[in-house]
């Protein structure tokens, strides 16, 4: 088997990184890991998200010998305290009155699995979103016609959740999303899938 034609996974069933890494054009399988997902007594935010990605990938494992495996995690952070999925409106409309006037951390784990050589390849893309004033109507507005109940700061950046900024920081904005794909393509291009051909050496 070629390294070109070796099976990419996505050990997630979240839509939005479903929709980024389709960005990409390789062909990939996805599957849900099963992991659980509980916060560690004292772990970091960073920690924390750099474990569960890699405890995806590893869950996985085994039922696809040979393949390349991502894994994924993200969370948010207000204050030191790590902002969940909302689950419902009130919830939502909570967490974006904390975040108005503020900025809000965001951190995505990354691991990118051989399952063949069991090598791993990691990282933790930081990511700060930094909020206009907003108003309560506003706020129920956006809650309203988005329903961000599954998403970690109750807004979707790559929709209408764009106008709750004052200014995004970081490096790649589809880390925000939940699949940082500048630092996966480094990753696969060093595993030897680059996303975009090269002409031959001459």
């Amino acid at each position: 088997m070629t390294r070109a034609a070796r099976t990419l996974v996505l050990a997630s069933t979240s839509p939005f990184r479903r929709e980024l890494l389709e960005r990409l054009g390789l062909p990939f399988s996805t599957c849900a890991p099963d992991v659980d997902e509980t916060p560690r007594p004292g772990e970091s935010p960073a920690a924390m998200v750099a474990r569960l990605a890699r405890a995806k990938a590893e869950a996985v494992r085994d039922r696809f010998p040979g393949a390349l495996i991502i894994g994924s995690d993200q969370c948010a952070e207000l204050d030191g305290k790590i902002l969940g999925k909302p689950g419902n409106h009130e919830r939502a409309v909570a967490q974006l009155s904390a975040a108005s006037e503020r900025s809000v951390a965001f951190h995505t784990g990354l691991c990118l699995l051989d399952a063949e050589s069991g090598e791993r390849q990691e990282a933790v893309e930081p990511f700060r979103v930094h909020f206009r004033t907003l108003g309560r109507e506003e706020i129920e507005d956006y809650v309203r016609r988005e329903q961000p109940y599954g998403c970690a700061g109750s807004f979707k950046s790559e929709g209408l959740g764009i106008a709750l900024f004052e200014r995004l920081e970081g490096d790649d904005p589809t880390a925000l999303i939940g699949l940082p794909l500048i630092r996966l393509c480094r990753m696969l291009t060093r595993t030897g899938i680059p996303v975009l051909s090269r002409p031959a050496a001459e």
